[in-house]
């Protein structure tokens, strides 16, 4: 089983439209869409409850943690039943099409599975130019100082297995969490691969990510990265090898 979560904070306009898009998509797939509603103050919590009367598959859970998408992810994960987990935004900019591809190579034996809009195949459609530029930017970043296989690590839409989950400290709150997750299950070995995704920009409701807010957060996992990686490779030196 997949386990799909969907952290949602004042997503009335587009939660319907959301788990339809879901639901319709992954008909031929053995899934579950959690719902967390992150501390809403408009009806999205009513709407997914009512969604929910003809879709058995869909719940509805509170977020216990802290206000965030870290603190929303913490709680859909503890919350899931299935053997891999999967964050899908409430605003589906993520391609529903690709969680049944990723959960393919989830079975083949790979740990994460990242969305990447950055290789051949992936892409980003709509959103502000800026925004793109940074993106693109920052995976490129990651990926040559850290090392991880992946050039979207800052992608939210990434397929987990539940249990390389368990027992890993998730300190991020907001965003950043991503990197967080993906930086920790790669130092740990984990096996990683990635899949092209395409990416739409929301056409309804208001955007909570914020790169001004994000910089800082990325730059700390950034330099934990590279930490992490010259430890690894001092280690790989100083090890006696067998002749």
């Amino acid at each position: 089983m997949v386990s799909i979560i969907v952290p949602a904070r004042n997503e009335e306009e587009t939660i319907t439209a959301t788990l339809s898009q879901l639901t319709e998509n992954l008909k031929d797939l053995d899934y579950e869409i959690i719902v967390v509603n992150d501390h809403s103050t408009d009806q999205t919590e009513k709407i997914v409850k009512e969604f929910s009367q003809n879709h058995p598959e869909v719940r509805v859970i509170s977020n216990i943690f802290h206000k965030g998408l870290g603190g929303a992810l913490k709680t859909g994960f503890r919350e899931s039943k299935g053997e891999f987990v999967v964050p899908v935004m409430a605003d589906l900019c993520d391609d529903p099409k690709t969680i049944i591809k990723m959960y393919e190579l989830g079975k083949r034996g790979f740990d994460v599975i990242c969305g990447s809009r950055y290789i051949p195949g992936g892409g980003r459609i709509g959103g502000p130019r800026w925004k793109a530029i940074l993106s693109r930017l920052a995976g490129s970043i990651y990926h040559f100082l850290t090392g991880i296989p992946t050039k979207d690590t800052t992608n939210a839409f990434k397929m987990y297995k539940k249990k390389a989950l368990e027992n890993l400290e998730i300190e991020s709150k907001g965003f950043e969490i991503s990197v967080e997750l993906s930086l920790k299950l790669y130092f740990k070995g984990y096996k990683f691969t990635e899949i092209p995704t395409k990416w739409r920009g929301r056409k309804k409701g208001k955007s909570k990510f914020s790169f001004s807010k994000l910089f800082l957060p990325y730059l700390k996992w950034l330099l934990w990265g590279i930490r992490k990686r010259l430890v690894r490779v001092q280690e790989s030196v100083t090890t006696p090898h067998c002749s």
